[in-house]
């Protein structure tokens, strides 16, 4: 006899489903150890250890770990970054640079001293020029009439003074015979004096008569006539020499006058050629044939050869930087020059302080900037071959510690050498 079994009969069926279930959970893993019995005063065992793998609880490895080219890069950029900066700090205790700097010099307006027109004009734009050669002639026909007219009244002031000489000596011959005459006169006199007291004391003593001695008397009186006349002529003659000297001297004026206005007349003729004054470089050439310049109107600009560079430093580097030092430069305009020079001054204030308008920081709120102080550094050999102008940038390094650097110990080296 069957027995009936018990939930089946009577229990509704579940439908069936044809569609797979998908779940997106990961099933838990568990493991358990079976239940045993441990005898009375023991511990039961620690459960196994489940792998990490198993559990997917395993934890990450290391970023580095996993980017090994990335670390490697990260170590290389440290190094780099840890020696560039110890080289940094040997260079700057070495030397000291700006990139504010530029070439000055003294360049001048060239100008004609006199006017005139332009006749030639036999250099051009930026051209280098010798001391001595001519920038500009003007026409100097009229400075020619000039001089001749000078050179004549100098010729005049000359006869003048010779005519002047020669009254002179004709003079001089007419009071050396005035003084004959003179001479003369005193020698009758003393000859009427003495015959004029022999008769009187004749007629004193009876011997002479009274006509005699009244005759010699008037002969006395008229030799101390002719004595005073000859004397007077003598006078007026000595006079005369004075008045031909004092002539003389105002034709020695007359003729130094007349010099003078010749080598005026002479200088403006050489101020119809405008030269150069030292070598150099014409620049801004405006002067063209047949324009008419006035006196002290700009002809051109000249820049001398002469220049040097002024370079701006703060004032934090000046501490160890002392006339005569070592700088080398570079040229923006010619980057593959090195051009080699030493400091010849450090301006004793900021360029700020000899401005037009200084600045007044004594009032309102201040705001401390790092100053800049000129620093004139002279080139040694400056190149022949370039042109070197007001304005342009130069890079000095002026070395300040005259023992070698890093840099410099490792290129003298055997490793530089490689």
């Amino acid at each position: 006899m069957e027995r009936d079994q018990p939930g089946i009969e009577g229990a509704p069926s579940a439908p069936a489903s044809h569609e797979p279930h998908v779940t997106s959970e990961r099933p838990e893993i568990t493991t358990r150890a079976p239940a045993q019995e441990h005898p009375a005063g023991k511990q039961p065992a620690p459960p196994a250890a489940v792998p990490p793998e198993v559990t997917g609880t395993a934890p990450k490895r290391g970023f580095l770990r996993r980017r090994p080219v990335i670390s490697a890069i990260g170590a290389v950029l440290l190094t780099a970054a840890i020696g560039g900066g110890y080289l940094y700090m040997d260079y700057s205790g070495h030397f000291e640079s700006t990139d504010d700097a530029f070439i000055a010099a003294r360049q001048s307006a060239l100008a004609p001293k006199i006017s005139g027109y332009i006749t030639a004009v036999p250099v051009t734009d930026n051209q280098h020029v010798a001391a001595g050669d001519v920038i500009a002639q003007l026409d100097d026909r009229d400075y020619r009439v000039a001089l001749a007219q000078a050179e004549a009244q100098v010729a005049a002031a000359r006869a003048s003074i010779e005519n002047v000489d020669a009254q002179l000596d004709v003079q001089q011959a007419q009071i050396s015979a005035n003084q004959a005459q003179v001479d003369q006169a005193q020698a009758a006199l003393v000859f009427a004096q003495q015959q004029a007291t022999r008769y009187q004391h004749l007629e004193q003593s009876g011997y002479g008569t009274v006509q005699n001695s009244e005759q010699f008397t008037s002969q006395l009186h008229q030799q101390q006539a002719a004595l005073l006349s000859a004397q007077a002529t003598l006078n007026l003659a000595q006079r005369q020499v004075e008045s031909l000297k004092a002539q003389r001297k105002s034709a020695v004026a007359n003729l130094a006058q007349a010099e003078a206005q010749r080598d005026q007349a002479k200088l403006n003729l050489s101020y119809t050629t405008v030269t150069a004054a030292q070598p150099g470089r014409v620049v801004n050439l405006s002067a063209a044939v047949g324009q008419f310049a006035q006196a002290g109107t700009n002809l051109t600009m000249f820049v001398p050869d002469q220049t040097w560079v002024t370079a701006n430093f703060k004032e934090i580097q000046l501490d160890k930087m002392r006339p005569g030092e070592k700088v080398t430069m570079k040229i923006d305009a010619y980057p593959g020059r090195t051009i080699q020079g030493h400091v010849e001054s450090v301006q004793p204030g900021s360029g700020t302080a000899f401005s037009l308008l200084p600045a007044q920081n004594a009032t309102g709120n201040y705001v401390k900037i790092v100053q800049r102080v000129p620093v004139k550094i002279v080139m040694d050999n400056p190149p022949a071959d370039v042109a070197l102008g007001p304005g342009m940038s130069v890079v000095p390094t002026v070395r300040i510690d005259a023992t070698p650097s890093l840099v410099e110990r490792l290129e003298k080296s055997s490793f530089g050498r490689l």
